[in-house]
């Protein structure tokens, strides 16, 4: 019996490595937004062998705050994540392999603009009214000269500064960055993270831009994309000043398919209605449990939603910087507005976009046409920090056929300095992507964090289980887009 132990040993070797080998790691991911999506999509794309995906949705569709409304009247309108910017490379990218098409959306200069301060407007573009190419050259031409009489070498200043800030960003796209352990390490690589520790007012005192212009255009901008002020941090007042621009898109469909897209396209097993409220960490991994009861192991989970309102019970508990989340209400309305609330002879004379000062007493951020039926008839959408009552929106519009509310957790309140979450919660392979919100919050921003956390997930779950080939061979195609 001895002698055969030697002949014994080389299958006990065989045994033992088809072992490890059949370790198939099971990774979850809580929230099916473009963060949750993206992450599913990176860690199959960046994984050299193969791995069980879950993703966990609370809702009964996927997309996060990239949310649908239904009008009820066949009309169906994104409440947030509606524009995507051309510089946008991962989500153009998502939406070529996914064969989505691009709706191609309408530039700022095709809409008359309007600034209220609560009152009056203190500032007006002309309405583009003929269809005739000329004409809506000569229009778009005056109230470029408008803004440049009212604004000067502001404007120029204003694009110079969205540029640089843009230039630093692309360089997340780079194929031979590292791996970020932290939000921080990932922001100075970047040469981003002093612009998270000051205010975008001071950023844009620093580049030249008058108090009028701060006060004025630029408030209405912040106030418009994330619900906030000039005293916005840094960082975020340029990536919302990037949404202020043209050459927008959108995904025909709904920006929501990108994600439903990207999930099935990594081959996830998506569990909708499947609300995420306790977290348990367990021999070899994690317990991750649901409202109704049900359990699942993980080897490594990411957390893809704000920690900030959620519920989750973790054991044992976490410690992240207290965070206020800033929150949106977006009210549709099918009809048509008031020209006496804001004192004007007509419906026509209303601008079809209305931004507004920081002013206490001016109950909405931004109100614009949507969609238009008639002269008599449109849907509007009105973006405000607290709910519009319906007294406040029968003064508003002079006629509600439909009215539909919805209220999000949109971003976090940036105030500088900034402090961040880290990317790993326990020191171990509980991750949280949302922590780089801390620096912007967007479509593309959660998809660039998304990258670096699968990354860094399959890097420490297990050195042999990061190709970094395979992503770079898969990506070929993003090479045709301008960085």
């Amino acid at each position: 019996m001895v002698t055969m132990i030697p002949f014994l040993l080389p299958l006990l070797a065989v045994a033992i490595v088809e072992s490890v080998c059949a370790f198939t790691p099971q990774i979850c991911i809580v929230g099916s937004g473009i963060s949750g999506s993206s992450a599913a999509y990176f860690l199959r794309n960046y994984s050299a062998e193969q791995l069980d995906i879950y993703v966990f949705e609370q809702n009964s569709q996927v997309g996060g705050r990239v949310a649908v409304v239904d009008m009820g009247d066949g009309s169906k309108l994104e409440a947030g994540g509606s524009i995507i910017h051309p510089k946008n490379l991962h989500a153009a990218y998502f939406t070529e392999i996914l064969g989505l098409k691009k709706l191609q959306l309408a530039d700022d200069d095709d809409d008359d603009f309007g600034m209220w301060n609560g009152s009056a407007f203190i500032f007006k573009t002309q309405k583009i009214v003929s269809s005739s190419f000329i004409s809506r050259a000569w229009i778009s031409t005056l109230n470029k000269l408008a803004f440049l009489r009212r604004y000067r070498l502001g404007l120029f200043y204003m694009n110079n500064y969205v540029a640089a800030t843009l230039a630093k960003f692309l360089r997340f796209y780079d194929n031979s960055k590292p791996i970020f352990e932290t939000v921080e390490a990932m922001l100075k690589w970047a040469n981003l993270y002093e612009s998270t520790q000051t205010t975008c007012e001071r950023e844009l005192q620093n580049y030249g831009l008058s108090d009028q212009l701060i006060n004025e255009l630029i408030t209405v901008i912040m106030r418009v994309n994330y619900g906030q002020s000039k005293s916005i941090s840094g960082m975020a007042g340029a990536v919302s000043l990037c949404g202020s621009g043209g050459n927008f898109w959108a995904v025909e469909g709904g920006n929501w398919r990108m994600a439903a897209g990207l999930i099935q396209l990594a081959n996830a097993s998506l569990l909708l209605n499947s609300k995420v409220d306790s977290v348990m960490k367990v021999d070899g991994g994690y317990e991750i449990g649901t409202e109704s009861g049900d359990k699942r192991f993980c080897n490594a989970i990411i957390l893809a939603t704000s920690l900030d309102e959620s519920q989750i019970d973790f054991r044992p508990p976490i410690q992240i910087p207290r965070r206020k989340m800033q929150h949106t209400h977006a009210t549709f309305v099918r009809g048509i507005i008031n020209p006496d609330y804001f004192g004007m002879p007509s419906v026509s004379d209303v601008p079809s976009f209305i931004g507004t000062l920081e002013i206490p007493t001016i109950p909405f951020s931004s109100i614009n046409v949507l969609k238009s039926y008639a002269n008599d008839d449109k849907i509007y959408k009105v973006f405000s920090r607290m709910a519009m009552s319906d007294d406040l929106l029968d003064r508003v519009f002079s006629i509600r056929k439909i009215t539909k509310h919805f209220d999000w957790s949109a971003y976090p309140h940036y105030e500088a300095p900034e402090v961040f979450a880290p990317f790993v919660l326990d020191k171990r392979h509980l991750y949280y992507i949302n922590a780089f919100e801390n620096a912007a919050s967007t479509i593309e921003t959660g998809a660039v964090a998304a990258e670096n956390v699968a990354r860094l997930l399959l890097s420490k779950l297990g050195g042999d289980l990061l190709s970094l080939q395979q992503n770079v061979n898969s990506r070929k195609e993003m090479d045709q887009y301008d960085l």
